[in-house]
């Protein structure tokens, strides 16, 4: 764990299950089992499986668990990991009534207080996804909700269509209405790599994980929606690592938690390769 500094601890959470890796649950369980002697273990948060795949994870193993139903899937999955001893680090759940958004966003803190009250859920943080879509006021009421009850927002950024891959003014919006109600958040989808760029087979226009975290930290500190985009936008690698040289990343990784992955292997070497992580000349490969 020493060999990740504190700015780069838990970045990455392995979500190698999820699409586009779509790695067997299996397989999945035998990496991340393996990787934890690596330098840099630390670089990488807990593994992320459905609720459904939970019975097929070692309880050793510290789990983000996303919710297939919602927030009726919250009492068996804190019942099975209560039961089993499994480290259930995080819940994750999309809300799903669009006509009802804050609403639908207590019903998942009724369910989760509910079986905190029945001993389960101990230490487990809850990340609510809202819907991908500029902050509407019924957003926002959603968002305000999520902070109320002292959960975490989850945003994505991407997907498996052009559609999913939300504008850097969206995302802006949504880094500032975290910050604004001093709520953390975490990423999902798309983040393939640190800087900015558009998929030569796809055509779709990426994020950065690099751009999202000093995103952040210009936000944090003030400045504009706009200025926020600008880093969103920015695609030169020299820029984003003379900034992130500058800045305070410690801080900034307050509010972006981290994002799920399909791989932990290609941002761990676009940090060493940008010089911004110290480990071996290559790094090992998945």
């Amino acid at each position: 764990m020493s060999g990740v500094p504190e700015a780069w601890a838990g970045l990455v959470d392995d979500a190698a299950i999820f699409p586009p890796g779509d790695v067997p649950l299996p397989d999945a369980v035998a990496a991340y089992t393996q990787r934890r002697d690596e330098w840099y273990a630390g670089l990488v948060g807990p593994l992320v499986v459905r609720d459904t795949d939970l019975p097929g994870v070692p309880a050793e193993l510290p789990v983000s668990v996303v919710l297939t139903g919602g927030a009726g899937a919250v009492a068996g999955v804190a019942t099975f990991a209560e039961r089993k001893g499994h480290r259930l680090v995080a819940l994750e759940t999309a809300v799903r009534d669009l006509d009802d958004l804050a609403g639908n966003v207590r019903r998942i803190t009724a369910a989760v207080d509910a079986a905190r009250d029945n001993g389960g859920l101990d230490g487990t943080e809850v990340y609510v996804e809202l819907p991908q879509a500029d902050p509407t006021p019924d957003w926002l009421a959603a968002a305000d909700a999520v902070a109320e009850a002292e959960h975490h927002l989850k945003f994505r950024t991407g997907g498996v269509e052009a559609h999913l891959f939300p504008s850097a003014s969206t995302v802006a919006a949504w880094i500032d209405a975290a910050l604004d109600r001093e709520t953390s958040y975490k990423c999902t989808a798309g983040l393939h790599h640190a800087v900015r760029h558009r998929d030569h087979e796809t055509g779709f226009e990426h994020l950065g994980f690099l751009n999202v975290l000093l995103a952040t930290r210009v936000a944090f500190d003030g400045g504009s929606r706009e200025e926020v985009a600008q880093v969103l936008d920015d695609h030169y690698a020299n820029d984003l690592v003379a900034m992130a040289r500058q800045s305070d990343l410690v801080s900034a990784r307050r509010w972006f938690a981290s994002y799920g992955s399909c791989s932990v292997i290609e941002p761990l070497e676009e940090l060493v390769g940008l010089g911004l992580l110290e480990g071996p000349v290559e790094a090992p490969h998945e």
